[in-house]
């Protein structure tokens, strides 16, 4: 298993990389948003998953370790293949994915070519309890995962135009601040002067 590839970018467009490193160049695939985190960099790292069928062995690439896990969790599920995967992951990034099936938030797949009703449904009975003991293993993912109070006031406070990381370290910091029985408006409240 290649853990990870790190060299200069040869050539690159939206679906796919190629990497040289030690004078190889690996066909590398990868999401869109990937490819927003590495449009501009000659030199990269990349997280990488070997696919390998009878026929084939494709290698996938990630900017962020959390891409991959996610990635990873999606293709064990039935029905999803390496490219349904990275086409969620082309939609929504890693942390979206991961709370809009902690949140079992079917609507969230909608917009996803090749993800029905059904399919979304099927990745949140599969893969809900497996992000929700992950929770707390990344930083990233320090988040409210069970509470209905969270997800309003992230909608809400991404629809201000605030940045999500930002939003969600400041969510994480005042629900150990706050009451349990605060309100949306409180919690809102509070994030904006934390964020302002």
């Amino acid at each position: 298993m290649i853990s990870y590839l790190k060299g200069l970018i040869t050539f690159k467009n939206p679906a796919y990389i190629v990497v040289e490193t030690a004078g190889v160049g690996y066909h590398v695939n990868i999401s869109l948003n990937t490819f927003s985190k590495i449009e501009h960099e000659e030199k990269v790292k990349v997280y990488t998953y070997l696919h390998v069928k009878e026929d084939s062995q494709t290698l996938y690439g990630f900017a962020e370790p959390g891409e991959r896990t996610v990635f990873t969790h999606l293709i064990s599920v039935s029905g999803i293949g390496p490219n349904t995967a990275r086409v969620i992951l082309s939609y929504m990034d890693a942390e979206t994915v991961r709370m809009s099936i902690i949140s079992e938030n079917v609507a969230a797949f909608k917009s996803v070519k090749g993800v029905g009703p059904k399919t979304a449904k099927r990745l949140i009975l599969d893969l809900k309890d497996k992000f929700m003991k992950e929770g707390g293993q990344s930083p990233s993912t320090t988040i409210i995962v069970d509470n209905t109070l969270h997800n309003e006031a992230l909608s809400a406070l991404l629809a201000l135009g605030f940045n999500k990381n930002q939003i969600q370290k400041t969510l994480t910091k005042l629900k150990n601040e706050m009451p349990e029985e605060a309100s949306i408006e409180h919690v809102i409240k509070g994030a904006l002067k934390e964020l302002t």
